[in-house]
């Protein structure tokens, strides 16, 4: 997104650092931040409605960063931004300095700061069951989701019946497929998955096995893994059809990062071969 909204040296005494006399006493801070987000609404119409009131979010800053505490600027930083992007939300991302020009160091320097970006991530999830109370377990999932603070426009396919894969004999697998934006870095949307599972009884007794809950990132952002915890884009989605009719349902011109193969390119490719999973 090219618009943005810039916010420089905003002057906040507040009281952060890991030494006593910090929080006593209190020292100068100074925020920059970028907001990114759509202004020609409020440009076309002239209407402050239409826009984020920059008034207001500096306002919001000086107040948060007067009201709570924190030993480390990094940490005061990410709370901060993590905020900003729950307070304001026509904000869709921002860059954030948080600058520490009295920082106690006894060297001469102008500035010590942090700089970090943040925002709202686009991620897209499969969803399975084949144990129990299928719709059930994928409902409550849903639902979860939804409730969690820091995940937003929570979209879902239709469910499909499909036979199990990988040659393990069990029941039909109830699939489909999530949309949702999130501030949970990939890791941290990992372990609320695995949370998900947990809860809804999944045990992980064998490979390909059965479960009462399956959830998978397909994708996340442009992000990319490959490491054993977690691995992103999913690794075997071309060769899924399971996978990639629901996905195909929420977001067919989305673009594998590696292949750069849209998700109606890979399920026109894999129903060409014949090859259904």
């Amino acid at each position: 997104m090219a618009d943005q909204i810039r916010i420089e040296n905003l002057e906040v005494y507040a009281a952060h650092g890991v030494y006593p006399q910090e929080t006593r006493q209190g020292q100068l801070f100074m925020v920059d931040v970028t907001l990114n987000t759509d202004l020609r609404p409020a440009g076309m119409a002239d209407e402050l409605a239409l826009s984020t009131n920059y008034g207001e979010v500096c306002r919001w800053i000086h107040r948060y960063l007067r009201e709570n505490t924190f030993r480390l600027i990094e940490a005061a930083a990410e709370h901060l931004a993590r905020e900003l992007l729950l307070a304001f939300p026509n904000v869709e991302s921002l860059v954030l300095e948080l600058k520490k020009p009295m920082a106690p160091v006894k060297l001469s320097f102008s500035n010590i700061s942090v700089r970090i970006e943040r925002g709202w991530r686009q991620a897209y999830l499969g969803i399975g069951s084949n144990m129990g109370d299928k719709q059930g377990y994928v409902a409550q999932a849903l639902t979860s989701l939804k409730k969690h603070p820091l995940i937003r426009n929570v979209e879902s396919s239709r469910l499909i019946l499909t036979a199990p894969y990988g040659g393990v004999e069990q029941e039909d697998f109830l699939n489909g497929a999530i949309g949702l934006k999130t501030l949970l870095s990939p890791y941290e949307l990992l372990s609320f998955l695995q949370t998900l599972e947990k809860e809804a009884g999944r045990e992980r007794k064998v490979h390909w096995g059965p479960r009462t809950l399956d959830l998978d990132i397909l994708f996340y952002d442009g992000f990319v893994s490959n490491e054993e915890v977690l691995t992103v884009p999913h690794p075997d989605m071309a060769n899924r059809s399971f996978v990639l009719e629901p996905l195909n349902e929420l977001c067919p011109w989305q673009r594998h990062p590696l292949t750069g193969k849209t998700v109606r390119q890979m399920l026109t490719e894999l129903l060409e071969t014949g090859l259904l999973n």
